[in-house]
């Protein structure tokens, strides 16, 4: 259970990105990996949210990468599943099999395993793209327990789009 100021917190920030989205007439995707659909459930927490929010892809194997948003396989195999490129090209497909303006990806390890030295768990990427333009990617690290970095991918890839230059 997340805790309740961890909570209204994650839907005060996706009630803020609602009226941001909504002022400007504006659809949103998610395509979702290490939080599991955890971004459109705080999405569609929000009433009215069907008027800004298009759909979710949770995307968590890398079959379901490739066969629901496109991504690579080359670029699984080349990256990992976990990397900016694969992020990258998660909000890509994303927008291509949506009707949405914005995209928001995230894939990265929550642990408690699956890190190495060069990606330890609470490796996080997070990419944010507007139709027809570049994606912006971020690498983030996140401590805790899986429940935290879960937690607080979903508190940034929210808040982050707040600060991107729109």
């Amino acid at each position: 259970m997340v805790p309740l100021n961890t909570e209204n917190e994650i839907i005060a920030l996706a009630r803020v990105v609602g009226l941001s989205l909504k002022e400007r007439g504006w659809l949103l995707t998610t395509a979702e990996s290490c939080t599991g659909g955890g971004i459109a459930q705080a999405i569609t927490e929000i009433p009215g949210s069907s008027a800004w929010f298009d759909r979710g892809f949770v995307t968590y194997s890398n079959a379901a990468k490739i066969q629901m948003l496109g991504v690579r396989a080359e670029t699984i195999e080349n990256y990992g599943a976990v990397s900016a490129e694969t992020a990258s090209e998660m909000t890509g497909g994303a927008l291509k099999h949506s009707q949405a303006d914005w995209a928001i990806a995230v894939t990265g390890i929550a642990g408690p395993d699956g890190g190495t030295s060069v990606k330890p768990v609470g490796t996080v990427y997070i990419a944010w793209q507007r139709r027809g333009a570049i994606a912006e990617i971020a690498e983030m690290h996140f401590d805790g327990d899986r429940h935290q970095i879960r937690t607080e991918t979903i508190k940034t890839a929210l808040a982050e789009w707040l600060n991107i230059d729109k």
